[in-house]
């Protein structure tokens, strides 16, 4: 059951991802046809807060499904939850919320604190299954687009731009690790899972040293 769950976390958290780019594109497409008096105009924004909702809620979603199904990974499971707010919340001060003296949309530190948290997030992800050589690469590949969308405070693009790359990266990392998982190259034990016994018929101490015994009578 947890197992399942677990699967499903990873599953809607890829889409809630995904679904946040796709925004994105919607929003670019709002932009560029806008007109106050069109049917079209207020369809594409409609649809887009729509997209937007949908996103936010698979993410909180897969975060209880996460929450509830794996077993211990503590960080995780705080730094996700906060991640998610963090984004709802620069999200909505993004497009239409209030200009709060301290949120600077061009600021250089709050793109560069925007990726150092979000990637602190991605990289607690590697609890699933650490020093797993592959799960690290797709972590390392999460980490570095995060750091990347950054660089677009330098040319000059509001932080929205990190915020678009960070659903590419975490919709990456998701899919990464939905893929690793069904092809069983992760292990990640759940709630409700036997605890692993160690394999003791290799040892000496545990052997079964009958025979020995029957020679020594």
């Amino acid at each position: 059951m947890q197992r399942e769950n677990l699967k499903k976390g990873i599953y809607f958290g890829m889409i809630g991802n995904i679904l946040f780019v796709a925004f994105g594109l919607i929003c670019l497409l709002y932009y560029y046809t806008f007109d106050p008096k069109s049917i079209l105009s207020k369809t594409i924004e409609l649809l887009a807060y729509g997209t937007e909702l949908v996103g936010f809620g698979l993410l909180v979603y897969a975060d209880y499904l996460l929450i509830v199904s794996i077993r211990l990974r503590r960080l995780l499971k705080v730094s996700f939850s906060a991640y998610i707010f963090l984004e709802a919340l620069m999200m909505v001060l993004e497009l239409n919320g209030p200009r709060l003296p301290f949120y600077q949309p061009y600021s250089l530190w709050l793109a560069i604190v925007h990726a150092v948290i979000s990637g602190a997030c991605c990289f607690a992800f590697l609890q699933l299954d650490p020093e797993n050589t592959k799960f690290e690469i797709v972590i390392s590949a999460c980490i570095i687009a995060i750091f990347a969308g950054m660089l677009g405070n330098i040319l000059g693009i509001r932080v929205y731009f990190s915020i678009l790359i960070n659903a590419v990266s975490f919709a990456f990392m998701f899919g990464g690790t939905r893929f690793l998982l069904e092809r069983e190259d992760i292990s990640i034990d759940c709630i409700g899972d036997r605890a692993k016994e160690a394999v003791f018929s290799s040892s000496t101490l545990f052997a079964d040293n009958s025979g020995d015994e029957e020679d020594e009578k």
